[in-house]
């Protein structure tokens, strides 16, 4: 999928591209030699027909200039000390690169490629140094042309790669991030180097979904709760938002969303996100574990203003839910996307493919929401990690008829759960807090001869702390409880 060059690099490039270099002066100084100079000549102002030619006519001259030969330094190596001829030569071989296919595969297949680039993206901690990003694209091109999955790539290279590009993508300039983000796209081409951008995810996965959380109106801090109550405060004003910032405001790339996010960042996102997303059936439930990745891209999915934007949206979930439904189908539900999708259905849509995803997404939650039971519907909440007021919670003919099934579901799992969940502070959504509660209240009431069960992993003893919380609905609901306990201890005095 081919994507325009971010403009920020292109002005970059160009700016470059029209620097006078005194070569010949170079030559006389030592920077470079006459082999070198000559090829450089031989490219540089020429036609892209011409270079192509010309190049692969004199691949192994061209692979020595750019990453040396035996006794042979390359050119970066000769002109180390002069930046204005090692930026000149890192944006010629990016534009070679693009013109002449073969040139990469000859880099990558000579001893040890990467030798001169690597430290280069550590050429300095000054983010306006133009060398680690203009080295950062021709590595990413060299990758991305060769397709490469050797051991030098994946274990050597692309770490060090995708922690530079991290760097960008939590810029706070927006073209900055928009260079990290397509980088990134183009480096997953395969499934090592997919493996390894999600082994590096709290640099590499974690940036992209803040800017996913930023465009659907998350404050930093309180993601979880936010997306779970659907309190994004942009859904109302979202196309309003990116009609008006049509004129380019603030510091976003064209049209935004939510946070400033700019259209084509959320764009590009949301492409790096899907191709990951081919690789659901290992990362699928620890995606969702760490990012609530269903609850964000349903909420995205109802603010969504491009049919490009949605497709990408539907086809990661579909990516997500389809290699993992036990575990997502039934946060899928809870996050209210069936609802959603039917919604969609009165859409237009011209894309053939996403119309066929979105009718496949549908299928796969109409065949699971057919079956699905009250209780199932609780085990998928608990197991979702996050509480909310739904149904069961207040129904008291659902405790009655399933408190002991769930005490004894799988011995013990779903409670806990319920445990987990009660142990963490929910600084955010205290009302998560309440509903535990108000669950372990009923279970108490309903099966008082198990309160044992509960007393071992620690339940009675959370819901005493919980009295003393601020938030007045957790102490009401943590005394109701309670109150089950003491009730038990009068009636068998």
């Amino acid at each position: 999928m081919l994507l325009d060059p971010p403009p920020y690099l292109a002005a970059l490039q160009n700016n470059i591209r029209l620097r006078l270099i005194p070569w010949d002066g170079a030559v006389r100084a030592g920077t470079l030699t006459d082999d070198q100079l000559s090829r450089i000549r031989a490219v540089e102002k020429t036609k892209k027909d011409a270079r192509q030619q010309t190049v692969e006519a004199d691949l192994d001259g061209y692979r020595a200039l750019f990453v040396g030969d035996s006794g042979k330094k390359s050119v970066l190596e000769s002109a180390a000390k002069r930046q204005d001829v090692v930026q000149n030569v890192l944006v010629l071989l990016s534009d070679l690169l693009d013109h002449v296919p073969a040139l990469s595969k000859a880099i990558i297949a000579s001893g040890d490629p990467y030798r001169h680039f690597l430290p280069l993206l550590a050429h300095s901690s000054n983010p306006e140094d133009p060398v680690p990003l203009l080295t950062s694209t021709v590595l990413v091109k060299l990758l991305a042309s060769s397709r490469d999955e050797s051991p030098a790539t994946i274990a050597k290279a692309l770490p060090v790669l995708f922690s530079y590009l991290s760097t960008l993508t939590k810029s706070s300039d927006a073209g900055r991030q928009d260079i990290g983000v397509q980088e990134y796209s183009s480096l997953l081409y395969g499934r090592a180097s997919r493996q390894q951008f999600w082994k590096q995810r709290s640099e590499t996965v974690a940036p992209l979904i803040e800017i996913l959380q930023a465009a659907a109106g998350v404050k930093n801090g309180d993601a979880s709760a936010t997306l779970w109550s659907g309190a994004t405060g942009s859904a109302a004003g979202a196309s309003s938002s990116a009609n008006a910032s049509t004129s380019g405001g603030g510091s976003s790339l064209g049209p935004s969303l939510g946070g400033g996010v700019g259209l084509q960042l959320l764009y590009k996102v949301l492409l790096a996100v899907w191709q990951l997303s081919f690789e659901s059936a290992d990362i699928g439930d620890d995606l969702n574990d760490e990012h609530d990745i269903i609850v964000l891209y349903t909420q995205l999915l109802r603010l969504s203003p491009k049919e490009k934007t949605t497709r990408l949206l539907i086809s990661t979930l579909l990516n997500l839910l389809t290699h993992n439904q036990t575990t997502l189908l039934p946060t899928a539900v809870l996050a209210r996307l069936p609802a959603l999708l039917q919604n969609l259905k009165s859409r237009q849509f011209a894309d053939p493919d996403l119309r066929e995803d979105a009718d496949q997404l549908r299928e796969l939650l109409d065949e699971y929401t057919k079956t699905k039971t009250t209780f199932d519907e609780y085990v998928g909440e608990l197991n979702s990690g996050h509480l909310r007021w739904s149904p069961p919670h207040r129904n008291t003919v659902f405790w009655a008829e399933n408190a002991r099934k769930i005490l004894d579901h799988e011995n013990g799992a779903l409670v806990r759960r319920l445990a987990e969940i009660m142990k963490k502070p929910w600084d955010n959504d205290k009302a998560v807090l309440a509903i535990a509660c108000n669950d372990i209240g009923f279970l108490v009431r309903e099966v008082p001869e198990k309160r044992s069960q509960l007393e071992r992993l620690g339940l009675k003893t959370r819901v005493m702390e919980l009295m003393a919380e601020a938030d007045e609905n957790v102490r009401w609901e943590s005394l109701r409880a309670l109150g089950g306990w003491l009730q038990y201890s009068f009636d068998t005095k």
